[in-house]
């Protein structure tokens, strides 16, 4: 199968869990997910959903079991929505890139406000007159 097809199915996929988790999904657990990406195996059977949520600790947990407890749904709710053959069985995951790359993006703005603080004056150079006795001194 051309990996065209499977992007374009996984693209698929992650737009249609969203607006389903959006409009039909009655779960408290999963509150304000966002659907980062969706990974398909080579025949399509299984889809690995990546997903975030504003929260931490106990509200990723709550909004993963969530998730995993509303898989049968959601996937018959795609069953409806794509046209595809066969529809595949869904594994969420928690995606950590976004959080990492705000904790990345927070150590380079500390390190860049750090580098942009006042360096110490740099001495003045001395006027032509006075180097020139400093010399014949010598």
């Amino acid at each position: 199968m051309s990996t065209q097809r499977s992007a374009r199915i996984a693209d698929q996929i992650q737009r249609e869990l969203a607006e389903v988790v959006r409009l039909e999904l009655r779960d408290p657990r999963v509150g304000l997910v966002t659907f980062t990406g969706v990974e398909l195996s080579r025949d399509q059977s299984h889809a690995k959903v990546f997903f975030t949520v504003l929260g931490a600790g106990p509200v990723i947990e709550d909004a993963l079991h969530g998730l995993q407890h509303a898989a049968g749904f959601l996937r018959s709710q795609l069953a409806h929505r794509l046209s595809t053959r066969s529809v595949p069985e869904l594994h969420f995951a928690f995606d950590e890139s976004v959080e990492r790359g705000m904790r990345l993006s927070k150590l380079i703005d500390e390190a860049v406000g750090h580098a942009a603080a006042p360096a110490p004056p740099a001495p003045k150079p001395e006027p032509e007159a006075k180097t020139a006795r400093r010399r014949a001194k010598r």
